[in-house]
């Protein structure tokens, strides 16, 4: 069974699983990784240091970009002060969970898929 670092919340929001590194030396989402309690997150770096947010604000242009969405569209959920952190992506849960895969570079789902993950 494949695990993915997202999941709809039914109302047409992508919830996302990602973990942070601040001061990572470039911004980059670096794929996909499982932790050791078994969740999936997206391995994400930014180059700002965690202060006053810029580390988050950094992630969240990060990932509107890579799922073709407007800045207004993600918002952080939880993990405003930690590596692990909830972004909500609003649109089209499947058609944003397809982008992500392909920035990712894994294997695009289909239909209700990963998005349901």
């Amino acid at each position: 069974m494949e695990t993915y670092p997202w999941r709809a919340d039914g109302a047409g929001t992508l919830i996302v699983s990602v973990r942070l590194t601040p001061r990572g030396g470039r911004d980059a989402l670096d794929g996909c990784a499982v932790l050791s309690d078994g969740r999936a997150v997206i391995k994400a770096r930014v180059r700002v240091a965690a202060e006053d947010g810029a580390a988050n604000a950094a992630l969240m242009a990060m990932l509107a970009k890579a799922a073709g969405l407007p800045a207004s569209a993600v918002s952080l959920k939880s993990g405003h002060r930690m590596r692990l952190k909830t972004v909500a992506l609003v649109g089209n849960a499947t058609d944003i969970a397809g982008r992500l895969a392909t920035a990712l570079g894994t294997v695009s789902q289909s239909s209700d898929r990963g998005a349901g993950q």
